[in-house]
């Protein structure tokens, strides 16, 4: 059934429902409801007490005078109605009801988030023919919108329309190139990737949510074969290892500790980040660590003291030098390196880690803004120090780093502003 027409099957289903000769029909269903309610969760006997209650209802809505002369298409839809309003009523009592579902939802989304920053379609043997991730996004945004819906058959239809969505590309592609027909074993590699890209929400106890309480008399054909497919792409997904990616050992261990920092904040693959940190960093080895965290007035007590005059009037000088912004990007990519939770200093930056295919168009105007801020923040930063030389317009890397500058005060001490402001 077409999502219009199920949504017509529920209005259809509710008008019945108020007719007096339901009556029957609104007590039975609340009494379900409720005494379901009051259980404490325990998936396998509540997906045994839905299927047996739908079967039952279902079974007297055909003997009931209000679908009398109905076609089997009606009656399915009264079907269809039944279960989404139940389900959404008992949506928040039986969805990832167990803390072990969720655990498993939080690996499984964890490793989703860590793989898809390596995972290139060659490492699934996916022919280059069949390669188009520009289209897959299509079928990213469908998964995704799998937690937007309560009733099973609307988290399934998101499942199926991502799947009909890769398959009509690869028949398309496949006719282009003159490859024979794709088969399951191009279609699953396909899904597998596109799902670790969209890494959508709470995957496992959707999936779970969708077996325990999607009617069982409606998931075949089709809908059970693309369920099947994602069944087992969350189970690839799950076991997925050096070896399921065509990798050597060390090279993924070494990808997922990056994605690991990637992900924690301490580097990020927007035109090398992670480097110009690096760079940043070891830019004045000829300082010892220690000794960055001295005030001024500290390094200046501990030189010698010159009994000529000039000198200590250079060192007076050299005091009160505001520090130049190169300077201040080296301290602070020094202390950003040595931050314990580097994560929470981007938690207010949400773009920080987003990829091009993230971006929608209301993002425009709130990057926009963040960019006039920055412009502003930076000439403001190079007036503060005395014009310190520095490379204006930024370029790209520099820009996004030098985006997440953090708010401080305004002061009219100049050497205030230039020592608190950081990467």
């Amino acid at each position: 059934m077409e999502n219009a027409d199920v949504f017509l099957g529920l209005q259809d289903f509710l008008e019945r429902m108020r007719q007096p000769s339901a009556a029957d029909f609104v007590k039975s269903i609340k009494s379900f409801i409720v005494s379901f309610s009051n259980n404490a969760p325990d998936p396998e006997r509540d997906s045994a007490a839905v299927q047996a209650f739908f079967a039952n209802m279902e079974a007297a809505f055909r003997a009931h005078p209000l679908w009398a002369g109905c076609s089997e298409e009606e009656l399915d839809s009264a079907g269809e109605g039944l279960e989404k309003y139940v389900m959404t009523k008992l949506f928040t009592r039986v969805f990832a009801s167990l803390p072990d579902d969720v655990k498993l939802d939080e690996q499984l989304s964890e490793k989703m988030a860590l793989v898809q920053q390596f995972v290139r379609p060659e490492n699934l043997d996916i022919k280059p023919a069949f390669q188009n991730e520009t289209s897959w996004l299509l079928a990213q945004k469908e998964l995704q919108k799998i937690n937007m819906y309560k009733a099973p058959r609307d988290k399934l239809v998101c499942i199926l329309n991502c799947c009909k969505v890769i398959n009509n590309l690869l028949l398309n592609a496949s006719i282009a190139s003159n490859e024979n027909p794709p088969g399951a074993d191009d279609f699953l590699p396909v899904l597998i990737y596109v799902t670790i890209k969209a890494n959508p929400p709470q995957l496992h106890s959707n999936l779970l949510y969708i077996q325990r309480y999607r009617r069982q008399s409606r998931l075949v054909s089709e809908a059970a074969y693309f369920f099947t497919n994602m069944l087992s792409a969350e189970a690839f997904i799950s076991n997925i290892d050096a070896k399921a990616l065509s990798l050597e050992e060390t090279e993924f261990e070494k990808n997922m500790e990056f994605a690991r920092a990637l992900l924690s904040g301490l580097s990020t693959d927007l035109d090398g980040l992670s480097s110009q940190i690096n760079q940043l960093a070891g830019q004045d080895q000829r300082e010892p660590t220690e000794s960055r965290h001295h005030t001024l007035k500290e390094d200046h007590a501990n030189r010698p003291k010159s009994s000529d005059g000039k000198s200590s009037s250079k060192d007076q000088s050299s005091i009160s030098k505001v520090p130049s912004i190169s300077e201040l990007e080296n301290r602070g990519a020094t202390i950003l390196l040595k931050e314990d939770q580097v994560s929470k200093v981007f938690q207010e930056y949400p773009y920080m880690f987003a990829h091009a295919g993230d971006l929608t168009v209301k993002d425009v105007e709130e990057l926009l803004n963040n960019y006039k801020q920055l412009v502003f923040k930076y000439v403001c930063l190079l007036k503060g120090s005395d014009g310190a030389s520095a490379s204006f317009p930024l370029s790209k890397s520099q820009a996004q780093a030098q985006q997440h500058v953090e708010t401080v005060k305004e002061s009219q001490d100049h050497r205030a502003i230039a020592q608190n402001i950081g990467l």
